[in-house]
């Protein structure tokens, strides 16, 4: 059995806490917050054991085994280092950290104490999406040439909103790009030219991105996030041989299309149960039973370069967290 703690309380901790009750082996037995009011609502809508009034009091549970830190962004680089120190393992909410600076320090951190770390970027642990990754490993759709994907929603946030707050680094690119962001990088690796444009709200964060990643392969990528419209967050991958088509959401999809040169479409189904977060709860249980300290599906060389990508849009588009 594998104990799981939450830090944090909010909508995603819920939905990870719903979706726990999925996993083979897994079992809910902590909750920590800043307050002991909102731990002990937690606890009582989750039935969760024990409710803590602090990051250190939930760290420091040994009858913890792994915790899951699903604050607002900001508080990521904070809540993983306490758990950290206190050598509990740590599934960390998407995205890692602010900016790579603080990324890497979690990552060292972990390493340099033997501590079992992973992203949690719940798109790569995704059955469907490993699926499609071995389809075109397998040469479905011959050498990959370009990757579309789009994420936006409709807004429009209110100006007290975390999403349009600097300081918790608000605006679309961390909270929705990461996704577009993260499938190019899964199917092409890091890009060598990266282009940015983005308007910005007048706190300075982005309401509206677009982006193109040029590889020296010849492949393209052209990704999209906003939060002033809802787009079809949709993708497509395209070969030379063929194509894959993902419906929305394409992070999470529940099918997707192949289509093979010469060959009628094929439709290729999977099955959505929850909220699709117990697969990298699964993956987390997998990597601890065998002793890892990183996931080879979101390993940290990859949490890090996605992180450096991230800093250099930023930097083009002219969005700064401090």
């Amino acid at each position: 059995m594998t104990r799981w703690g939450i830090l944090a309380t909010g909508h995603i901790a819920a939905r990870f806490a719903e979706d726990l009750r999925l996993v083979p082996g897994a079992e809910l037995v902590a909750v920590g917050s800043r307050t002991a009011e909102s731990a002990k609502r937690f606890a009582e809508r989750h039935g969760v054991p024990r409710a803590y009034a602090s990051w250190a009091e939930l760290a420091a549970d040994a009858e913890v085994d792994v915790i899951y830190v699903a604050t607002p962004h900001a508080a990521h680089h904070e809540a993983a280092l306490t758990c950290l120190a206190a050598g509990r393992p740590v599934l960390l909410e998407k995205p890692f950290t602010l900016d790579l600076a603080t990324s890497t320090d979690v990552v060292d951190t972990a390493r340099a104490a033997g501590v079992f770390l992973m992203e949690a970027m719940w798109m790569r642990c995704n059955p469907l999406v490993l699926r499609i990754c071995e389809l075109i490993a397998d040469g479905a759709i011959g050498t990959v040439t370009s990757v579309r994907a789009d994420f936006g929603v409709a807004g429009p946030f209110p100006p007290e909103h975390r999403m349009r707050a600097r300081a918790l680094g608000g605006g679309a690119l961390l909270d929705l790009g990461v996704y577009p962001v993260s499938l190019a990088h899964l199917l092409l690796g890091v890009p060598q030219h990266v282009r940015s444009w983005a308007k910005l709200s007048p706190e300075g964060v982005d309401e509206n991105t677009g982006l193109v990643f040029g590889y020296d392969s010849g492949a393209v990528a052209t990704l999209s996030c906003g939060m002033v419209g809802v787009t079809g967050i949709t993708a497509s991958i395209t070969g030379t041989t063929g194509r894959i088509d993902l419906p929305e959401p394409f992070f999470r999809p529940g099918g997707f299309v192949l289509h093979r040169s010469g060959a009628e479409p094929e439709a290729i189904a999977g099955e959505l149960v929850g909220s699709g977060y117990q697969h990298e709860a699964i993956e987390v249980q997998r990597c601890l039973a065998e002793g890892l300290t990183e996931s080879p599906l979101v390993p940290h060389a990859a949490t890090l370069e996605i992180m450096a990508l991230l800093d250099d849009i930023r930097a083009q588009i002219g969005v700064s967290y401090i």
